[in-house]
C-alpha cells in the first residue's frame, strides 16, 4: 500500500494518515511512503496494491474503516474510492 507524502498529499494531511496507518500495523501489508502518485489536488491518496484500488481524500480517522473493510474484509469502502478510477455505479 502507498500512501503519497507529496507536497499536495502533505498539505492536506497525508503525513496524519501515513502515522495512522503505521500505528496500526496489519499482518502481510506494507505501508509505504510514496512520492507523486500524479493525482494532486485530490488527496491525501491511497493506493492499495497489488489490488490498484484508489482511494481519495482519506483523513486520519478513516484509516481504520479503510483496514477493517478493505484491508482485512476484502470489501473496498465505496464512500472513500477515487471517482477517476472507480466510477459509482
Amino acid at each position: 500500500m502507498r500512501v503519497c507524502q507529496n507536497r499536495t498529499c502533505k498539505k492536506q494531511g497525508a503525513v496524519k494518515v501515513l502515522a495512522a496507518f503505521t500505528a496500526l500495523p496489519i499482518p502481510g501489508v506494507t505501508v509505504t511512503a510514496s512520492s507523486c502518485l500524479g493525482q494532486c489536488g485530490n488527496g491525501p491518496m491511497v493506493l492499495v496494491l497489488p489490488d490498484m484500488v484508489w482511494y481519495s481524500g482519506v483523513q486520519p480517522n478513516e484509516v481504520s474503516l479503510l483496514i477493517e473493510n478493505h484491508l482485512l474484509g476484502g470489501q473496498r469502502v465505496q464512500q472513500m474510492l477515487y471517482y477517476r478510477f472507480h466510477p459509482q455505479k
